[in-house]
């Protein structure tokens, strides 16, 4: 494992060995990574001693020629591996030496391409590469972010300027567009591709470039120009000696490791006394101290000197009170030219320490001997030629003598206020004392985690406290400045200079709730803190801080400075909550804590300042959120017009529709982020900020509204945009009304926008052209029909798809329009699409020739079915007659055999799915348009108010109404659309038995003799048209007209039975073969149970056994059968016969049995009583030869088994006559 960077060296490792770095950062493919791998294998001398930890005391120029003589070691091997196949030169061509090559121009990463690419390596493009390459800065890819090495020392560079560049105006002149000045640099001058939402982001991020910065706490300036790295040295040095003093162990690095040493060589000579040494922990001073040290970033070898020096300083003090004069004298003192690396470090620390000298002496307002003379003689220390060169060591000692003297004198002089400890220097140079107790507190901080305090801040805290004497810090001086610091440590956006990192984030974006927690803390231990010491308290309030406040100044406290200079930070943020918060209002409640806990001035005059606590928060408190709501939503409102029209132009919306959803989304804000905060403060908050909002749009929307006329495009954005900010704000509104017990209404305390009023006419007139619009469609739609399928899956056809497509696309047009609407609006819609719905219905059936209620016109069911023949009675025939009786038929009429050609089985299929898709899409719109109704806002309502609504208004917005709507409407056409279904099955089921399969089954089946034509020949016949249907029908109506045609096929079946005509005749003995047959026409619809349901099956098949059964019967039952009929006859009873129904006990059903009866009994009855004529007579062959030989004669024929012609009508009439008499002849008069 090759070792890891310490973290001492992780920032100088950053600058090695930019080459290679690059190289193997610029090629983190697996052909280069392996390749490296495979290098380091077979060479030894690589590896870990190549990327081993450099030492940090190297001169830069031995360091910058060990990188490069590494680099051409590397390189060398590589192309000397064989892994380079060929080497070209410029010049020459191919070479295979490598002594002319100079490694230092080659490019690490073309070497390492070459070799991926081929083992082709040409010198010329890799010093080109290499050339190239210089000019950027090495950049390393890494798993996080895009490290760069820089070509200068960060250090020695300085911070960067923490002002923003002046803004630039620019105007295209082509749109006549003026940007503001936040619009990035990328956008101006080329065509806008960013939408509005990023543009809003990154106009908001510029301004918070515009930070506000904490205000400092005015402390008296220094007069000596001390920096913050001369007060950062001296604090440190202050601390040591103060621990030094108090008898806190400060040894310095090489005592600690020699201690440490003879610990180990101890513990080695007896491991068993080892076990028992550390009864107690050690104590951890001398690491806090070198934490410390790190943190304040003072070098080994100065703090090393340092504590030697203040060690013996300290032990040469038995009693008394340090102070920093004494500090400073005696490093100066001590510490000689020759302890420095250079005469520069060295000048610099005496000039610092004569600087804090001065610095004390001249605050001092009390009237010392020779502090003239103290002064020349510090300005002599200052002089390096004086002090170094013209006075001798003798003299040095004297001057040394007579400024400490000086420094006596003035630590005699008694304090101000009597405290314990009190010298003069606490109120004489407290501005200095405080400026050195900040540098430790930041300190606290970790110098490599932004916005973290050490995990030693409280064991370190406690070492700190033992500078207050010296400084003249109290408790309540300490949780004050130690709030501040946490405080600006959290939020600053620009770091003390002391500090060499720069917070690029800004504190909106950090995550470190904690530290503003601890400031919190602090405060609160400021603001419950009793005053009961008087002269603390005294001696604070003397500390006074210089406040600069409207072009002028006030003079406060040092806490009350503190509490200041963060109260005027919290209200720079909080006066424009919306842009600092937005993203972290995990900070917004804290920071609003903050403000209102320090304090504020009244109403912004600068005056006194008041310290606020729990008890005086409620009207200074509510005022002070008002004032924030204001300013805030004023402050939102202008960054909004300054890019409303820009951004209008790239969302390409009307600027009012924009700037409505923009103040939308603060209302949004308001209600969720703020307002919940807010609230504690002040329950009006939301109603204030609703009430301006409001007022702010309304006073832009109103002239728009003056001109609107008609539905058009910026009608379209405006008034749906309008209407939703009116709606979130009285949402906002109610909520504030409700948390303070209100019921206020609404519309009562707000100007309406009236946008429901205005839109709702528009509205009906946009439904009504679409209603034209649509039936211009839909009739276009149908007439290019031609019933063919859309797809194998989709079955239904075109047409109607299109009519939903245009239905649906007016519906999310309709709700699209996101205005508010009643139900006038909805009824309005419902009855375009039913409208539209039922004209397509009334064009498909009426291409049946079918009236609105049913199919029985031009194309009724009944014209599928053969003529009837004559009644016959049955006889055999000896002799032949020569010239028979030809059955009777009527032709159809022209129109209607036309549309029966046109109504062909797949045509009526693909009609069935066209309806039962239009019953599916009907109710997936249904569902559609209910849950788009709900989402729709009223026109009319009363917002916040328990007052009850108008009756009329109530009526119109129910469930109860809505429903009704949709009865009258979609209900309707779904009812129409399954009659439409009922019948057309019926019809299809007609068409099938009695039209395509009349030949093969009725003409067919039994015709002559039974054995010769029984059903088994007719099945195939059936199995081909079922699979065609089956094939084409949808699966969700398959089962409704296979049972339909199962249904026809059945009562074919009968009218082979009863109508078959002359040429059929049963007898007893085929009975049973007609049974089986029955049977088989059942189980071919039943499909082993893969078909129709057998019960339904068997249901169908009722009357056929019935029929039967009457054949199986005696002849003379079924003559006392008929004649029991007849009392039917006699009551008019025939209502089932004239609907086409059959009935097994009737006397028309009991005739057609007797006359197909092969027996003679039943002959002879029919022959005496009715006189009808012998079978014989007749011959339908004739007729059934000439229907199959001329198709178009076939089609034109027609008749019904419940219909007669006029000859058979008055026949049967005549039948009736006699039926009745020979009852009465039998029975006697009824």
């Amino acid at each position: 494992m090759w070792p890891k960077p310490t973290r001492a060296f992780s920032k100088f490792r950053l600058f090695a060995r930019p080459s290679v770095g690059s190289a193997l950062a610029e090629c983190p493919k697996l052909p280069s990574l392996s390749l490296l791998a495979a290098i380091f294998e077979q060479n030894p001398d690589f590896g870990p001693s190549f990327f081993a930890p450099l030492h940090v005391e190297m001169e830069p120029s031995s360091l910058l020629q060990r990188y490069r003589h590494d680099r051409r070691k590397l390189l060398d091997f590589i192309l000397s591996s064989g892994l380079i196949k060929e080497i070209r030169t410029s010049s020459s061509g191919s070479t295979t030496s490598l002594s002319n090559i100079n490694f230092d121009v080659l490019s690490a990463d073309y070497v390492l391409h070459c070799i991926q690419s081929g083992g082709v390596l040409d010198l010329s493009e890799a010093t080109k590469k290499y050339t190239h390459e210089s000019t950027y800065p090495v950049m390393m890819q890494s798993q996080l972010v895009d490290s760069y090495f820089l070509l200068s020392d960060p250090e020695s560079s300085g911070s960067p300027p923490r002002r923003v560049p002046p803004p630039t105006e620019v105007n295209r002149a082509n749109n006549q567009v003026s940007y503001p000045s936040g619009l990035p640099d990328h956008l101006v001058g080329q065509k806008v591709s960013v939408s509005a939402n990023e543009y809003r982001v990154q106009y908001a991020a510029s301004s918070l470039m515009k930070e506000f910065n904490i205000p400092s706490l005015g402390l008296p300036a220094l007069i000596t120009g001390l920096l913050d790295d001369d007060l950062r040295e001296s604090a440190y040095e202050i601390f040591l000696a103060c621990l030094a003093f108090y008898g806190v162990e400060i040894h310095s690095i090489e005592d600690q490791k020699k201690e440490k040493a003879s610990r180990f060589l101890a513990g080695l000579k007896n491991k068993r006394e080892k076990r028992h040494v550390q009864s107690k922990s050690p104590e951890r001073h001398p690491d806090f101290i070198d934490i410390i040290r790190v943190q304040m970033q003072i070098s080994e070898a100065m703090d090393a000197c340092v504590r030697q020096r203040l060690k013996q300083f300290a032990s040469g003090k038995a009693c008394g009170q340090i102070e920093v004069p004494q500090i400073s004298l005696a490093l100066l003192n001590s510490i000689l030219k020759s302890d420095f690396p250079s005469e520069k470090s060295y000048t610099q620390f005496k000039n610092r320490q004569v600087s804090i000298l001065e610095e004390l002496f001249s605050s001092v307002n009390h009237m010392v001997p020779d502090q003239q003379k103290v002064g020349t003689l510090l300005k002599n220390i200052r002089n390096s030629k004086d002090w170094d060169v013209s006075i001798s060591p003798h003299q040095h000692a004297e001057v040394i003598l007579a400024i400490k003297d000086f420094a006596s004198i003035l630590s005699s002089v008694p304090g101000h206020f009597g405290m314990q400890g009190e010298t003069c220097y606490w109120t004489a140079s407290y501005h200095l004392n405080i400026r050195l107790y900040e540098k430790l507190l930041f300190s606290l901080f970790d110098i490599l985690e932004e916005g973290q305090l050490i995990e030693e801040a409280e064991e370190i805290l406690k070492l700190l406290k033992l500078t207050w004497s010296t400084l003249g810090i109290t408790q309540k001086m300490h949780n004050a400045l130690y709030g501040y610091s946490v405080f600006i440590n959290d939020f600053n956006p620009s770091k003390p200079p002391h500090f060499k990192f720069l917070l690029v984030r800004k504190f909106v974006e950090t995550d470190e709730v904690m530290l503003l927690d601890h400031s919190i803390v602090e405060v609160k231990k400021v603001l419950s803190a009793e005053d009961n010491e008087a002269k603390e308290e005294q001696y604070v309030n003397s500390l006074t801080c210089l406040i600069a406040c409207n072009g002028s100044g006030i003079r406060l406290n040092l806490v009350h400075a503190v509490f200041w200079s963060i109260s005027l930070w919290c209200d720079s943020k909080l006066q424009d909550y919306h842009l600092h918060f937005v993203q972290k209002p995990g900070f917004f409640r804290k920071v609003m804590t903050m403000a209102l806990t320090v304090g504020t001035c009244d109403s912004g005059e600068c005056g006194q300042i008041e310290l606020m606590k729990s008890d005086d928060l409620s009207k200074i408190a509510s005022r002070k959120v008002r004032m924030y709501i204001e300013s805030s939503v004023q402050a939102a409102n202008r960054r909004i017009e300054d890019i409303k029209d820009l951004g209008s132009k790239i969302e390409e919306t009307h600027p009012l529709a924009l700037l409505a959803s923009e103040l939308r989304l603060i209302a949004e804000r308001e209600l969720t982020v703020f307002y919940p905060v807010l609230r504690h403060w002040c329950s009006e908050a939301g109603m204030v900020a609703a009430v301006l909002i409001h007022q702010i749009f309304g006073e832009r929307l109103k002239p728009f509204l003056e001109g609107v006329l008609g539905l058009s495009e910026d009608v379209r954005l405006v008034l749906p945009a309008a209407d939703m900010l009116e709606h979130k704000l009285a949402e906002l509104y109610c909520s504030a009304c409700k948390e303070n017990g209100l019921h206020s209404s609404f519309n009562q305390e707000f100007d309406s926008y009236q946008i429901g009023k205005i839109s709702s006419p528009i509205i009906l007139d946009w439904v009504i052209d679409q209603h034209a619009r649509i039936l211009e469609w839909t009739g276009r739609a149908f007439a290019l029909e031609d019933w063919e399928p859309l797809s194998i899956q989709q079955k239904q056809a075109a047409s109607a798809v299109e009519v939903f497509r245009i239905i649906e696309e007016t519906v999310d047009q309709f709700f699209e329009l996101n205005l508010p609407m009643d139900i006038t609006h909805l009824q309005a819609l419902l009855s375009i699409i039913f409208h539209t719905l039922d004209g397509y219905l009334l064009k498909l059936v009426s291409q049946l020739g079918c009236t609105y209620n049913a199919l029985s016109c031009a194309v009724d069911k009944q014209h599928l079915y053969p003529c009837t023949p004559s009644l016959t009675r049955y006889e055999e025939t000896i002799f032949p007659i020569i010239k028979k009786k030809v059955v009777e038929h009527i032709l159809l009429e022209e129109e209607v055999n036309k549309k029966l050609n046109k109504l062909t089985v797949p045509k009526l299929c693909i009609r069935l799915n066209t309806l039962q898709y239009i019953q599916r899409q009907i109710g997936s719109l249904e569902d559609g348009i209910r849950k788009s109704w709900v989402s729709v806002r009223p026109s009319k309502k009363s917002r916040c108010s328990e007052e009850p609504p108008d009756t009329s208004d109530a009526m119109l917005d129910s469930s109860e109404s809505v429903d009704e709507l949709f009865v009258a409407t979609i209900d309707c056409i779904r009812d129409t659309a399954s009659h439409y279904i009922k019948n057309i099955c019926d019809f299809t089921g007609a068409r099938v038995v009695f039209w395509d399969l009349r030949e093969s089954f009725l003409f067919h089946l039994y015709h002559g003799t039974i054995e010769g034509a029984r059903l088994d020949s007719i099945i195939p016949h059936f199995d081909t048209v079922l699979n065609h249907v089956c094939g084409t029908i949808d699966d969700a109506l398959r089962d409704l007209v296979v049972s339909s045609i199962c249904r026809a096929s059945l009562e074919g079946y009968v009218w082979v039975l009863l109508d078959g005509g002359p040429s059929r005749a049963f007898s007893d003995s085929d009975i049973p073969m007609m049974e089986e047959d029955l049977n088989i026409l059942k189980d071919l619809f039943v499909a082993d149970g893969e078909g129709l349901p057998r019960s339904l099956v068997e249901v169908e098949a009722t009357l056929a056994h019935q029929i039967l059964n009457l054949f199986s019967l005696q002849t003379e039952s079924v003559i006392r059968m008929l004649m029991n009929a007849s009392e039917h006859i006699s009551t008019g009873s025939e209502s089932s016969h004239k609907m086409g129904l059959r009935v097994v006990g009737d006397a028309h059903t009991l005739i057609r049995v007797l006359c197909h009866k092969k027996d003679g009994e039943a002959s002879k009855f029919l022959k005496r009583n009715y006189h009808l004529p012998a079978s014989s007579e007749y011959d339908d062959s004739l007729a059934e030869e000439w229907s199959s030989k001329s198709p178009m004669v076939s089609e034109f024929l027609k008749s019904a088994s419940s219909r007669w012609s006029g000859r058979g009508n008055s026949s049967f009439r005549s039948i009736q006559k006699r039926l009745l008499k020979v009852r009465s002849d039998r029975y006697g008069p009824h």
